[in-house]
């Protein structure tokens, strides 16, 4: 038996490769692919059956489908003739108008008078036949028919429709990056399709050449009378705009980029805005002037001052003057010769300094009155450019309505005159811009349904859907199928996982050493002693959410595991409304837990012996009518110290938590509790509730065991169906 996969790292015990953190436990989050894996597997069968219904429903509608057949003729659509004089040809550059162009005709393919027409020169309008191809309901009075033919009355309402039934089942596919585009017709009739195609083509190209003709005819005429009607307004405008310029004496330059749109300039306007520059450089100037000389008064501390050699060299001679002074004043009187010698030079230096100085001074106040001067002169101008600028504005008021006249006459006529070149060569144009390329051949194979599509489509709903009602019954489905989610879902530490035992007995697996039920317990008993300081806790409760989920059994296996680890164990039948552990040694329960409860000391009389499982035991005894009261008491207390006096450990299989009081007043009584859970049978949202409540009662979850695992029915990922069986199955297959 290998024990090896339970190991204690720091405060943290990993069993069968879940984490569980003693100090403060948290479940580890899962990974997202792999949660959908699990979902996946868990639920294949839905997947798997919504896939399959998808797929023979598709394939039966696609069997019933009535058989489609698409005709398709191709034409190429140029954006202007080739040909547009007798001499050259001319190709059209791509414009940003091209698009709008070709849109326009692709609407024109779709048009109702097309159509229309399309149905007068088949003859469909008085086809009945057509009418009951594409399932047009004769009730309508123009469809009423006399002597197997329709009445005159309705051909109207007749062509309307028959427009529409061509027009729903056309397609208009342009190929991409060209000026081809396919027109298809769809019906259940392969040669009417051809038809259909063939004639939509060569009647588009009719009416495109129709109204061409017409455009050029009744349009050149008009354009004509326009066109001279703006060359006389024009001339007429032009006229007036130099009659009063020449009255005004108002002269302007032409642009200077030669351009005919662009507005003349006035020569007033730009002597205006030289000179304007022109002051602003000479206000700047005597700014800078005004400036230095005022700085010039500041202790000669001005930039021109500090910059003058002269001035530099005499204060530096001061300077060293002034050293030699104060050096011979700390020896002798200022009245000694030698220091009157030098006091004088320091004056005459002092004099030479203030004389260039005041040079420089000098020229400076020259520099600021000459800006000062030409800046007034300038403003003179400027203001005198003005006067002369607002004169010419109000003479000019006219002169620009006039000049507004000339440019808009000059717009039309110019517009005009394009447009009437345009008619003129359209009207020489003897090829259309619309030509077919390849006609439409009567097709030999169904459009649709496309077998192979379908299939593959319905195969694609059919997962899509599987795949929702997998998702929605796992968001429904609180049943915990794997360990893994007892601590995602549950909060609390695995402990182990209990196989689904079949065709056995949990006696006889018990009885059996060598059964994966026993190796299970036994590895549960191993982690247990991880959960306290002293090991394996002397006195622990099994309870679970409700009835049958494996608390009796669990509880029977670890009393048996921990006894046939040479230990003291008393198992104690704590279910005093639904006693079980009696069945199992195959005595009654006359006296037991209920007596030393309500009041007898002597415990020998209460206990039995389990030979076959190497322990002692206590039956529930008498059912009481009120189990809560009797465990309210300190009586269990009692009986848990004065078992705990003779045995290492006691084991209490504890009632179930919901609806009862009874489980949680045991759990406040023990080191601990194990929670025992049910594999695929019991919802979490109730687990966690009872856990509330056992919470409520300070009791010490130690953790988990998951019973009745199914492996088969676990999700894919966790590997648990590699159990304890692993080496029994290695030496029977040696």
């Amino acid at each position: 038996m290998n024990l090896a996969s339970s190991s204690f790292l720091g405060d943290e015990m990993i069993t069968g490769g879940i984490p569980i953190n003693r100090a403060g436990f948290e479940p580890e989050a899962e990974p997202l692919i792999r949660r959908y894996l699990r979902i996946i597997m868990r639920r294949r069968y839905v997947i798997l059956g919504a896939t399959a219904l998808f797929l023979l429903l598709g394939l039966v509608i696609t069997l019933l489908m009535t058989p489609k057949y698409t005709a398709v003729s191709t034409i190429e659509i140029s954006r202007e003739s080739n040909r547009l004089t007798n001499f050259e040809g001319v190709e059209r550059e791509t414009g940003a108008a091209d698009q709008e162009f070709y849109q326009t005709q692709y609407g024109l393919l779709k048009s109702r008078t097309l159509s229309e027409r399309v149905a007068t020169q088949l003859r469909l309008v008085d086809d009945p036949l057509f009418f009951e191809r594409f399932g047009v309901s004769s009730e309508d009075p123009a469809f009423e028919q006399v002597n197997g033919r329709y009445t005159a009355a309705g051909r109207e309402t007749r062509q309307r429709v028959a427009g529409e039934i061509l027009r729903s089942n056309l397609s208009v596919s342009p190929t991409r990056l060209s000026r081809l585009v396919d027109i298809g017709f769809t019906s259940s009739d392969p040669s009417f399709s051809a038809r259909v195609a063939n004639s939509w083509a060569e009647n588009f190209i009719q009416t495109n050449l129709e109204r061409k003709v017409q455009a050029t005819s009744y349009g050149r005429n008009a354009l004509q009378k326009e066109l001279a009607q703006a060359k006389d307004r024009l001339d007429e405008s032009q006229r007036q705009l130099v009659a009063y310029a020449s009255q005004q004496r108002i002269i302007n330059l032409p642009a200077e980029s030669g351009d005919r749109s662009a507005p003349e300039r006035s020569i007033v306007a730009d002597e205006l805005a030289t000179l304007s520059g022109e002051l602003s450089k000479a206000t700047a100037e005597r700014i800078q002037a005004e400036a230095r000389y005022v700085q010039l008064g500041r202790n000669g501390a001005s930039p021109e001052a500090l910059r003058n050699l002269a001035i530099n060299s005499l204060r530096q001679n001061r300077a060293e003057l002034g050293a030699e002074y104060e050096r011979l004043l700390m020896q002798f009187e200022p009245e000694y010769p030698a220091a009157r010698a030098l006091q004088s030079q320091i004056r005459e230096v002092d004099n030479s300094i203030a004389r260039e100085e005041g040079r420089v001074s000098q020229s400076l106040l020259a520099d600021y009155r000459q800006a000062q001067a030409r800046e007034n002169s300038l403003k003179a101008r400027v203001e005198q450019l003005k006067s002369n600028y607002l004169d010419l504005r109000r003479r000019s008021i006219q002169y620009n309505i006039y000049q507004q006249e000339v440019d808009t006459n000059r717009t039309l006529y110019d517009g005009l005159l394009q447009r009437y070149k345009e008619i003129g060569v359209a009207g020489g144009v003897g090829i259309n811009n619309v030509s077919v390329v390849d006609a439409a051949d009567v097709p030999e194979k169904p459009s649709s349904p496309r077998l192979l599509v379908n299939v593959l489509l319905s195969l694609l709903v059919g997962l899509a859907v599987g795949a929702g009602i997998a998702l929605a019954l796992e968001q429904l489905d609180e049943a915990i199928a794997d360990p893994r989610e007892v601590e995602r879902l549950l909060g609390l530490p695995l402990l182990g996982s209990i196989p689904k035992i079949e065709d056995v007995t949990p006696k006889d697996a018990l009885l059996d050493r060598k059964s994966d039920l026993v190796d299970a317990y036994i590895a549960i008993q191993t982690n247990l002693a991880f959960t306290t300081e002293h090991g394996v806790p002397r006195s622990l409760s099994v309870t679970s959410t409700r009835p049958a989920e494996g608390k009796s059994t669990t509880a029977l296996a670890l009393a048996t595991t921990l006894a046939r680890a040479k230990k003291r164990v008393v198992l104690v039948d704590g279910d005093m409304r639904s006693p079980s552990v009696h069945y199992l040694a195959g005595v009654g329960h006359e006296v037991g837990l209920s007596n030393f409860l309500a009041g007898q000391d002597d415990l020998e009389p209460l206990l039995f012996q389990m030979k076959e499982f190497g322990l002692v035991a206590m039956s529930a005894g008498p059912i009481p009518p009120n189990a809560a009261e009797l465990l309210t008491g300190n009586r269990l207390n009692l009986l848990l110290t004065r078992l705990l006096e003779q045995y290492d450990h006691v084991v209490i299989d504890s009632p179930p938590v919901m609806g009862l009081a009874d489980a949680p007043l045991i759990a406040s009584r023990v080191e601990g509790v194990i929670y025992a859970v049910e594999s695929h049978g019991i919802r979490s949202s109730q687990v966690k509730t009872a856990v509330g409540r056992l919470a409520a009662a300070n009791a010490r979850i130690f953790g988990a065991v998951l019973t009745k695992f199914d492996a088969g029915k676990a999700s894919y990922g966790y590997g648990y169906e590699y159990g304890y069986g692993y080496g029994r199955q290695v030496a029977e297959q040696g």
